[in-house]
């Protein structure tokens, strides 16, 4: 059996579920995780996501900033909200659903952005970014007995030298400084993850998730970074058939500055 998991920051789920639906209607993932929802708790639109057969929909929002949703055709269970940095914010969402006789907790990420200056005494965003960082290099991947992960989501870091669009123009640039891309990396060491985003695709490779609204011709400058990463643990890396980036959604109308990144797998 296959399945296929997509995230997607969706940068405020109520303006742009249109192109939520144009999505799903068309590549029918079986689980859609969402950063930047930008809605509270009790404006969240249930109703169209469980007209397109999401009939389990867990949610962790806030007015007008971050938030995160897992939106399933299967049953999600023992749901947990992780208050990372202590601050209050809506970023990291997790269930447990069950598939081809697997036990898989899911990970559901918005890390902060982290400003525009790379220096946390003179930018606190930068210092909330890195201290987030920090706190995730807890999480395991095997952390949970008889229990695979899945670790998706907006992490704000484009960790390798072709994720972005000029390593070398970008080493002073917030997403792709060396503080933060070895953060990330001593994360996914640390925690035991497997980055199935280059799991079939070689570290040499150019590979993007996000082009900002900026450029004046985004499809011509190209200039993207991979900022929306899916990991697992060692036991699902092998079941993993493939990933598809689908920046025809970058295109769209009123689009996110991210697209879609679904993972399949055989399971």
């Amino acid at each position: 059996m296959t399945f296929s998991i997509t995230t997607w920051n969706i940068n405020s789920v109520r303006l742009r579920m249109p192109i939520v639906q144009q999505f799903v209607l068309k590549h029918r993932p079986d689980i859609l995780c969402l950063q930047e929802t930008k809605v509270a708790n009790e404006l969240f639109p249930y109703a169209p996501l469980r007209a397109m057969g999401f009939e389990h929909v867990i949610i962790h929002g806030q007015k007008g900033y971050h938030g995160v949703a897992i939106a399933s055709r299967l049953p999600l269970t023992e749901d947990h909200r992780q208050d990372y940095c202590g601050v209050g914010d809506s970023r990291h969402i997790s269930a447990v659903f069950e598939r081809g006789g697997r036990r898989v907790r899911l990970h559901n990420f918005y890390v902060p952005a982290g400003g525009d200056e790379p220096d946390r005494t003179i930018n606190p965003k930068f210092g909330h970014k890195l201290d987030f960082i920090e706190e995730m290099k807890r999480l395991k991947s095997t952390a949970e007995a008889n229990t695979a992960s899945i670790l998706v989501g907006d992490l704000n870091i484009a960790p390798l030298e072709h994720d972005v669009w000029s390593h070398k123009q970008l080493l002073k640039i917030v997403s792709h400084t060396p503080v933060e891309t070895e953060g990330l990396l001593e994360v996914m060491r640390l925690g035991g993850w497997e980055d199935l985003m280059r799991r079939h695709v070689p570290a040499s490779e150019k590979l993007y998730t996000w082009w900002s609204y900026r450029a004046k011709d985004w499809a011509a400058a190209d200039r993207g970074r991979r900022l929306d990463h899916i990991w697992s643990s060692p036991d699902l890396a092998p079941l993993l058939k493939r990933i598809e980036i689908f920046k025809e959604a970058r295109g769209w109308e009123q689009p996110s500055d991210h697209v879609p990144v679904t993972a399949h797998f055989d399971l």
